[in-house]
């Protein structure tokens, strides 16, 4: 046990106090119910009678929004702060969706959900800050794992929505897979609340824009932009979280789509798969973690971006109906992740200053979604033409991830005298 504790991670995990303990504690409420029914998602609106096209539209039309939500996020995380903003958007975005999908008829339901499903981009903002802005920089990629493995718990449960599915058909055990994320979505959020506190930085803002409108509080978001802009490793940066936006838009919307009707993937048999890949995560964090250096990303994004396309590759190539060739197809995209996501979590953090950081988080996340909006439709037209198409369009995504994590590294070497590999300084206006 005395060895266990001595794990980095471990260790890190034992001496969380706080924002950070209560946001890492609470977020398996979260990510257990997501990982349960996002594999089904996709095939469960196809058996309601959405078609590809429509369910790229859908994921699109969210994407869309999205950006709405970004910019005001900032504002609103500022003018309100961190923990209220985090409670109100989590069961706006979460809980409410949860229960239109849970009794979806038609696309209609899902379009209305993914209205409500786009204010998640406000949480993500006030959840981040409520997360990183108490805590050790010297913790940050330890913490952001965690995050990670929140998730992962799902992979214990995984097999039991399989089950689920095959003793009562897909559609009614998808829908009680929704009512029970709402209530644990709905949970945690009260939960967090509750056991966390307003951070340092959350009071001085909501004391500076207490007596200011809401909308006046965006007035500097166009000096913001303009130097994230005229900052070319700021464009860097923001072109690998495009990159990433796409695939995992990508992967999330039409991988189950192209497992059950191209690959001839028993429905129920899905979770057989994020079980493994989350299993693998699991493992590579405690292996591999501790020997990640923010500051050294180069090659291990590159062996990432490496892995993920090495695996696409074997996704589009593959014959139907071979399992073994699809697990492998996922276990490299597993140990890709445990490599690549960290970091660039922790990358994203130290590049933006922390007196601004609920303002230029919105600005970021609203340019990435611009930029990546499109790509649902896109990977919808194509998916309907053939459903390895999204997944070629992956693989030309993390060609062009690679060069920008080098290009970024060049920048880096270059911009040396620069500390902490910053994006925008502490001079953005009012």
């Amino acid at each position: 046990m005395y060895r266990i504790r001595l794990h980095p991670l471990v260790n890190t995990l034992f001496n969380l106090e706080g924002n950070p303990r209560a946001s890492v504690l609470t977020e398996p409420m979260w990510g257990i119910p997501y990982n349960l029914f996002i594999p089904y998602a996709s095939i469960y609106m196809l058996a309601l009678g959405v078609s590809d096209v429509q369910i790229g539209m859908i994921a699109s039309l969210g994407l869309l929004i999205q950006p709405v939500f970004a910019l005001l996020s900032g504002a609103l995380t500022d003018k309100y702060g961190r923990r209220l903003i985090t409670l109100v958007s989590d069961i706006l975005s979460w809980s409410i969706p949860c229960l239109i999908w849970a009794v979806a008829q038609d696309i209609r339901y899902f379009v209305l959900a993914a209205v409500f499903n786009a204010m998640w981009r406000i949480s993500m903002n006030s959840w981040t800050c409520l997360l990183v802005e108490d805590a050790d920089s010297d913790q940050l990629v330890h913490i952001w794992t965690w995050i990670h493995i929140a998730g992962l718990m799902a992979a214990f449960f995984t097999p039991l929505a399989g089950l689920l599915i095959g003793s009562i058909d897909l559609v009614p055990a998808v829908r009680i897979l929704y009512l029970f994320a709402f209530i644990m979505m709905t949970a945690k959020a009260w939960i967090l609340y509750r056991y966390s506190t307003e951070t340092k930085q959350g009071y001085i803002r909501m004391e500076e824009t207490q007596d200011k409108p809401l909308l006046s509080l965006m007035g500097g978001l166009k000096e913001v932009l303009v130097q994230i802009l005229r900052t070319p490793r700021t464009l860097v940066v923001l072109g690998i979280m495009v990159v990433m936006g796409v695939v995992m838009m990508i992967n999330g919307t039409f991988w189950s789509i192209l497992a059950t009707e191209k690959l001839g993937i028993l429905a129920e048999h899905l979770a057989i798969f994020p079980f493994a890949k989350s299993g693998l995560m699991l493992i590579l964090y405690f292996l591999l973690v501790p020997r990640l250096n923010v500051r050294r990303f180069r090659n291990p994004m590159i062996l990432g971006f490496a892995g993920l396309l090495t695996g696409n590759l074997i996704l589009v190539t593959m014959s139907a109906g071979n399992y073994f060739l699809l697990l492998i197809s996922v276990l490299i995209e597993a140990a890709s992740m445990a490599m690549f996501g960290p970091l660039m979590d922790a990358l994203t953090i130290i590049s933006i200053d922390d007196a601004e950081r609920a303002r230029i988080n919105s600005i970021l996340f609203a340019v990435v979604i611009l930029l990546t909006s499109p790509f649902g439709w896109i990977a919808g037209q194509l998916s309907e033409i053939n459903r390895v198409l999204p997944f070629v369009l992956n693989i030309c995504l993390f060609i062009i991830g690679s060069g920008l994590v080098w290009l970024a590294w060049r920048l880096r070497d270059r911009d040396a005298a620069t500390p902490n590999f910053k994006i925008v300084s502490a001079s953005t206006s009012e």
